[in-house]
């Protein structure tokens, strides 16, 4: 049986860390074959830089990309109007946040409360 390495990583963690370092350790956990699962989410900035940076590292015999869900934010804690147009997120973050490669993880439901995924060993 092939194994699949899940890292649990939490907010006092992620908390430690810059957003570029925080990027930096999911890529690098994601490339080496393992599905990360973040308690505090990222920040919709994070997640952009994230995704941007993962595009220009794919590549078809090495790193097939990857595969992102969050849990939304609590509506309570959404930024003010003023923030949203001036194009800052307020610190406003997810609740959980997994990433996995592309080629072994699949969303196969979510919604507010629960992401069911689907995790395959590479």
């Amino acid at each position: 049986m092939t194994e699949v390495q899940l890292n649990l990583v939490s907010k006092d963690r992620l908390r430690s860390m810059g957003s570029m370092e925080k990027i930096r350790f999911i890529l690098d956990e994601v490339r080496g074959g393992n599905v990360v699962v973040l308690e505090n989410g990222l920040t919709p900035g994070e997640e952009a830089k994230l995704i941007e940076i993962t595009m220009t590292e794919i590549s078809p015999d090495d790193f097939p990309g990857i595969e992102m869900e969050s849990y939304p934010s609590d509506e309570g804690s959404s930024p003010n109007f003023l923030k949203k147009l001036l194009g800052g997120d307020g610190g406003l973050r997810t609740r959980l946040t997994v990433v996995g490669p592309a080629n072994q993880v699949q969303t196969i439901h979510k919604d507010r409360d629960v992401i069911q995924t689907l995790v395959r060993a590479a």
